[in-house]
């Protein structure tokens, strides 16, 4: 039994069906050489035949992402097999991963096919994978609700045709671990060729159990983990790769396998995938949420002062979070800044410096305390400004009781400078509909939140939204210490993306999937 278990990271493809999270082609390559650079073994690219975008993100990802395995999903249909050939054409390594349901309340609702019918589709559509590579992998959908005979017979099967990985998907997350973690066993106990393929999982997290049926899994023998970053996914997610890998390094004593994962890198892929969807990560989230390594009680703090690892059973630094939450105020200097943007992973030009610097020191006069959640926005606000985007130069905004509220705004583009005001229902309305009058749009706001990015009365407010038009929806986010200004800012990058990407192909139609 091999001791080690494949990364197999489905962020781009199972990650990117959660709604709201679509990718452009260039956001899907940019997570995928992060994904490089946090070295998984497997990187699901995307679905093919799903939509053009999909497809162009496959062939972007094959073309400059070199060690990973590219992997295109297919359903067990001839036509999704060739698309996913041919957006796997340029990849180094490439896997095609066909599926199809197996379950009787599958084949009987949504198929309408009978066993053998099923197994013909699956066994032809592995045959045709093996024609344009040897890495094959198979999935009999809703496995987890599927009937053990049948689908040890479904395995050997497609196993005999050329799967050289047979994947168990949990696909409506309604197994519970030691049940889960049977089927893997009985799987290897009662599939005769099993040993001629790596058994792989997929689990999602309905009852919100992802990640300990996939550790379940890895414990009855699944060499493969099939994970997102941040978790996300279908409904309620997928098993998070965060999880799943540090549980596995963490508990080497129980599981005793390893992985690939250079799992420094695992922050800076959770906030880029997060920043990318603007899914915002919850505080309380394991290992990469804000507060994953926080200790806010007396004897917490006093212990982890003893011993760290008396309340700590990872090292910040494993993750990459740093060593340890480092406060800056307006009194701080430029060695002390640029020594915690090290330490955060971030290497600046002296222009970038200088400008983050600045920014900084408008920030440490507005906050008592300027924390690394801070100082890290501050930095990925100055990295999504783009020359051929609109810039907020100029904003004020009255409002009160028995007063209209108004905002005058100002906008520029190179040199192209537009001002303009407009009355609204609120300050942030106002500054909505100014922005509308200058651009000469009118989106439709679908969605608007704002959190504190850290604690206290002159907390940065991080604003995300989300808005519609000429069929895209499309989001912003932007943070400051005026609620306003972030909301005025969040809005126009959001509208900023409408208008650089309203003539982006669809999105994806295909909606069936492990």
């Amino acid at each position: 039994m091999s001791d080690r278990v494949i990364v197999f990271d489905t962020t781009l493809r199972d990650g990117e069906q959660c709604p709201g999270a679509s990718l452009t082609p260039q956001q899907k390559l940019e997570v995928a050489l992060q994904l490089g650079r946090l070295n998984v073994d497997v990187i699901e690219a995307g679905f093919a035949i799903a939509s053009p975008g999909d497809f162009e993100g496959i062939q972007l990802v094959a073309r400059h992402v070199k060690r990973p395995i590219i992997c295109s999903l297919a359903r067990a249909l001839p036509k999704d097999v060739e698309a996913a050939r041919q957006a796997l054409k340029k990849a180094k390594r490439p896997r095609i991963h066909t599926f199809v349901a197996t379950s009787d309340v599958h084949m009987k609702y949504k198929l309408n096919k009978a066993e053998d019918e099923v197994i013909q589709l699956a066994v032809a559509a592995v045959k045709l994978a093996r024609k344009y590579t040897d890495d094959v992998e198979f999935s009999p959908e809703d496995a987890a609700r599927t009937r053990h005979d049948f689908l040890f017979k479904v395995l050997e099967q497609v196993i005999d045709a050329g799967a050289r990985t047979v994947n168990i998907p949990d696909t409506v997350g309604y197994a519970i671990p030691v049940e889960f973690g049977e089927t893997i066993r009985a799987i290897k106990n009662n599939v005769p060729n099993i040993n001629k393929a790596v058994i792989s999982v997929h689990c999602h997290n309905d009852f919100g159990l992802s990640s300990a049926n996939s550790l379940a899994a890895v414990l009855n023998g699944a060499r493969q983990v099939e994970v997102t970053i941040n978790g996300i996914g279908e409904r309620a997610g997928n098993a998070s790769l965060e999880e799943v890998v540090m549980a596995l390094k963490t508990r080497k004593d129980l599981f005793k396998v390893t992985t690939g994962v250079c799992t420094e890198e695992i922050y800076k892929t959770s906030r880029l995938v997060s920043k990318l969807t603007g899914f915002v990560v919850q505080k309380n989230k394991a290992i990469v949420g804000a507060n994953a390594f926080a200790h806010e009680s007396g004897i917490h703090q006093d212990g982890v002062l003893k011993y760290r690892r008396t309340y700590e059973i990872m090292h910040p630094k494993e993750v990459g979070f740093g060593e340890s939450k480092l406060v800056l105020g307006k009194h701080s200097g430029r060695h002390a800044f640029m020594e915690r943007m090290k330490a955060l992973g971030f290497s600046l030009s002296p222009a970038q410096a200088e400008e983050a610097f600045e920014r900084f020191k408008r920030l440490a006069d507005q906050k008592k305390e300027v924390y690394d959640e801070d100082l890290m926005t501050v930095l990925e606000d100055q990295a999504a400004k783009a020359p051929d985007t609109y810039q907020l130069t100029y904003l004020h905004a009255t409002s009160g009781t028995g007063v209209v509220p108004t905002a005058t705004i100002r906008l520029t583009r190179g040199n192209q400078t537009l001002e303009g005001a407009a009355s609204g229902d609120g300050p942030v309305d106002a500054c909505y509909k100014a922005i509308d009058r200058l651009l000469g749009v009118r989106p439709k706001l679908v969605d608007y939140s704002i959190q504190s990015v850290t604690s206290g009365k002159d907390a940065l407010g991080e604003v995300t939204v989300r808005v519609q038009g000429n069929g895209l929806v499309e989001h912003g986010r932007a943070a400051a210490t005026d609620i306003i200004e972030a909301s005025a800012r969040a809005y126009l990058s959001a509208v900023n993306r409408l208008m650089l990407n309203g003539k982006k192909s669809p999105r994806k139609t295909a909606t069936s999937q492990p």
